[in-house]
């Protein structure tokens, strides 16, 4: 198909302010595609949101559509409530807390060949109010293309077996299986599914049976954005980039101040680490009130200030799904990244040469504090990093492997 497409994207909130790898990731592959296709953005929105939310929406479609939704706010008595009933429904709370009639009656209004070509729903939960389309359990007349940022259910696979204790284990456990289950039958339904690596599309193979599966739409960066980024390192320094109302990020930092931080900190007296992200939850800010040398950030408006104080980023992640921006955002921005191997899960990244992996705390000590020790080390992993992201991380090839596999469906 060579005319521009009419796509209808499915989302599960605004993207502003662009505090997620995932918001990133849709964000910078609306902006290519509006520039070529008509895109209607059709999203979950909460009353209180600021007008110039909505209206930064111009930035990434032509046409917004807000469906109002009130999440319970964590911790509130609204939210364990709901969780309390959610024990007793075979959703899984993550899909369930994005269910929304105003959400499901706006898709059906929308459904319309008229109006759209193809329909992208842009992880998995925006699916829960997709099928079935209407009481008489419809299917959508337009095509839906599943847009998958990560293996969801091996997310929970991985922090359950993280979890210490009893009951949290059996929690884990439920909400695990019951995603699974959830997550094999709403990609089926879909009539395609879309990856962010090749590794995450292999698994919805195999694992999930799917026939479906078009492929894996590569993850990109802003380079010029985080080129910018003007580097003034503090001896020392480490830092971490992630938005700390994750649970993969939270365990992620909590492993690395119990398990490794104390390692790298017997070679180096003068070391410091510092976590970037937003909303840290108190057990995250509880590190740097036990530890002055551990610094937490919370919310910034732009974190290359931060990222130019580190000589190296870390990425100590046990769980998690998809890919990291976070690895390829460091690299843009000229510095040297250690991470987990499943931290840097499905990037097209080699060992030694654009990153530095390792997954035991003595390990990944090793690793930051080689670097730390050889400022001709990290000056050459950093630029093999950085010239590799240049060269291979752009939006354009993206957006237009989405494109693709959007055509593809209706062709």
């Amino acid at each position: 198909m060579n005319r521009p497409l009419r796509i209808l994207w499915l989302k599960t909130g605004p993207l502003h302010p662009l505090d997620t790898g995932g918001k990133l990731r849709t964000y910078h592959l609306l902006r290519e595609l509006n520039r070529q296709h008509e895109v209607t953005y059709l999203a979950l929105c909460e009353p209180d949101t600021p007008p110039e939310i909505k209206q930064q929406a111009a930035e990434y479609c032509r046409h917004a559509l807000w469906a109002l939704w009130s999440a319970p706010r964590k911790g509130s008595f609204r939210f364990f409530a709901d969780l309390g009933v959610n024990l007793f429904s075979s959703l899984p709370y993550v899909l369930a807390r994005y269910r929304s009639e105003n959400m499901r009656l706006e898709i059906v209004e929308e459904d319309d060949p008229a109006r759209h070509d193809v329909m992208v729903c842009d992880f998995l939960t925006p699916a829960v109010n997709l099928f079935p389309m209407s009481r008489e359990r419809r299917r959508p007349q337009l095509k839906v293309l599943l847009f998958q940022h990560n293996v969801e259910a091996q997310i929970w696979e991985r922090m359950y077996q993280q979890q210490r204790g009893a009951l949290r284990r059996w929690y884990f456990h439920l909400q695990w299986q019951r995603l699974r289950t959830w997550e094999r039958r709403l990609c089926a339904m879909c009539d395609g599914v879309a990856a962010v690596s090749e590794t995450d599309a292999t698994r919805f193979r195999e694992d999930y049976g799917l026939t479906n599966v078009l492929g894996s739409v590569p993850t990109g960066v802003d380079v010029d954005y985080f080129g910018q980024t003007r580097l003034h390192p503090v001896p020392g320094r480490v830092a971490f980039v992630g938005s700390m109302d994750w649970m993969p990020n939270v365990d992620a930092v909590q492993w690395w101040a119990e398990a490794i931080w104390p390692l790298l900190k017997q070679k180096l007296a003068k070391a410091s680490f510092s976590i970037i992200g937003r909303n840290p939850p108190p057990s995250v800010i509880a590190l740097a009130e036990r530890d002055s040398s551990i610094h937490v950030t919370g919310t910034v408006p732009d974190v290359r200030p931060h990222l130019g104080q580190a000589q190296v980023v870390v990425v100590p992640l046990r769980a998690g799904g998809g890919t990291r921006i976070k690895i390829y955002e460091a690299m843009a921005a000229g510095l040297p990244v250690v991470s987990t191997r499943v931290g840097a899960e499905g990037l097209p990244l080699k060992d030694g040469e654009t990153i530095l992996l390792a997954d035991t705390p003595e390990a990944i000590a090793e690793a930051v504090g080689g670097l730390l020790a050889d400022s001709e080390r990290r000056a050459r992993l950093a630029g093999a990093g950085q010239q590799w992201v240049r060269q291979h991380a752009g939006w354009g090839q993206a957006a237009q492997t989405l494109a693709g596999y959007a055509a593809q469906l209706i062709a």
